[in-house]
């Protein structure tokens, strides 16, 4: 069965991966694009300024972009993904599930709420039947389902399949994150050449939150977040793409590289278009992974890691994923394709 699906957001740069990924896709067909009141009513070829390094998919080029409002989108499409940025996202997403529209989204709003699924699906597939208490307590005929924030996306992976194997108690991490990440206007030149910038506004807080309620349990009624305790640092850095990241875990049981190496490697992906075969690609060279050479693995959808070293209380490994394509465009669309599989479409 073929689901039409709309995006929002559809000019932005998380918006045009989605478009790239979305036209291909062998389940999804694109019926709506939307953005903001200046675009609307104009073809998607003049409203988007097209910055992805593939062609502007000519089926795609001359749908007419709406306004961002559940009336401007046709009542047969199935599957929303939101790219919007939180502020509007806030607002907006809700109005769209309220009209019944199920909704995959990118946006930070709303990830920490109680009733709202946090979802990597080769991680906790399961959480996404949150979705039946959120529609109990809404009243929503729609639903809302999210996915983390781009640099929680690149740690949890591995994370997850060091903690099933020795239990992680503490965890400390710093980031070295790409500038696609901010938006295509979201750093000037001028900051970031020959330089670092040591914070990203509310960065941390997500990913020492978010990868506590993806790694935490669910009983039907509600997640319990995982009781390891996670400190962030943050910092920009002048690669393009790919957030790579610097790991510090705690277990709470003795471990060694060869063991964990050999965790990390067992984890596959699982029955979904877009999850790869290989979810986590281990590398033994201790300079690696590298944003330039590494982002890309498994089309972009994978998690790369290497450089293990055993710590007096636990393992140190990096850890590097694309952050426009796994941490935000593919993971919508992966979280769409779950949606699909366990019927809530």
């Amino acid at each position: 069965m073929t689901v039409r699906v709309g995006v929002l957001g559809a000019t932005g740069a998380v918006g045009q991966r989605l478009i790239q990924l979305l036209d291909p896709h062998p389940d999804f067909e694109i019926a709506a694009l939307t953005a903001s009141e200046s675009s609307a009513g104009e073809s998607y070829r003049d409203a988007a300024k097209w910055r992805v390094e593939a062609p502007i998919p000519e089926d795609v080029a001359d749908i007419t972009v709406g306004a961002t409002t559940p009336d401007a989108v046709p009542d047969d499409v199935d599957l929303i993904f939101s790219s919007l940025p939180s502020s509007v996202g806030a607002e907006v997403e809700p109005e769209f599930c309220e009209a019944g529209y199920v909704v995959s989204s990118n946006s930070s709003n709303g990830r920490m709420d109680e009733d709202v699924p946090l979802t990597i699906p080769e991680v906790n597939a399961d959480h996404v039947d949150l979705i039946e208490v959120q529609r109990d307590e809404r009243g929503w005929d729609g639903a809302l389902l999210k996915n983390p924030n781009c640099s929680t996306i690149t740690m949890v992976p591995p994370l997850a399949a060091l903690d099933d194997a020795f239990d992680v108690t503490d965890v400390r991490v710093s980031t070295l994150q790409a500038v696609s990440g901010a938006g295509y206007s979201g750093v000037s030149s001028m900051e970031i050449i020959d330089n670092a910038i040591p914070h990203i506004g509310g960065e941390e807080q997500k990913m020492e939150t978010e990868s506590r309620k993806l790694l935490g349990s669910f009983d039907g009624a509600e997640v319990e977040l995982n009781d390891m305790d996670v400190a962030a640092s943050c910092n920009r850095i002048a690669t393009l793409d790919g957030h790579l990241e610097n790991v510090w875990a705690d277990t709470a049981e003795d471990v060694s590289v060869d063991d964990v190496e050999a965790a990390m490697e067992s984890v596959t992906g699982v029955d979904l278009p877009s999850s790869p075969e290989r979810l986590i690609t281990v590398f033994d060279e201790p300079d690696r992974p590298q944003p330039r050479l590494d982002r890309n693995v498994e089309d972009g959808m994978g998690v790369a890691v290497g450089g293990f070293r055993e710590t007096t209380d636990g393992v140190q490994f990096n850890c590097l994923a694309h952050n426009t394509m796994r941490g935000a465009a593919g993971a919508s669309v992966l979280n769409g394709e779950l949606l699909a599989q366990r019927g809530y479409i």
